[in-house]
């Protein structure tokens, strides 16, 4: 099994599991690049408040920043995200072994019909 930085793991699913950080996530794969004000333009909240989501998408490695003048494009980085995905395919391999075992010993095992029970046979009239 492949060893992980559990820290990193930890920063990219913290930073993840915020819904704004997602939609943030979500509008640069639609582009190369954008500025925060590009950025924070679909959202009701301050830029302040955008820079903030951005710095914890930052710290986990998730966007990269570059400052150009006054503008600063924000753009993915795949690696956190590479890392993550081997993560959770590694225990859809273990989930998925364990449901193929459940799944042929369900299709062994044979169950004989249900009897029917005493109380529900009509008695017959002598």
């Amino acid at each position: 099994m492949v060893k992980y930085q559990d820290q990193s793991l930890d920063r990219t699913f913290s930073a993840l599991a915020d819904p704004t950080r997602r939609a943030l996530l979500a509008q640069l794969s639609e582009q190369e690049s954008a500025s925060v004000s590009e950025l924070a333009r679909p959202f009701a909240v301050s830029l302040p408040a955008i820079m903030k989501h951005l710095d914890v998408l930052s710290d986990a490695g998730l966007i990269s920043r570059a400052k150009t003048g006054r503008i600063v494009a924000c753009r993915l980085t795949a690696a956190p995200m590479e890392d993550a995905l081997e993560w959770l395919n590694s225990y859809q391999r273990y989930w998925s072994t364990k449901l193929d075992r459940l799944a042929a010993f369900v299709e062994e095992e044979t169950c004989p019909p249900n009897p029917i029970p005493p109380s529900s046979q009509v008695p017959e009239e002598s």
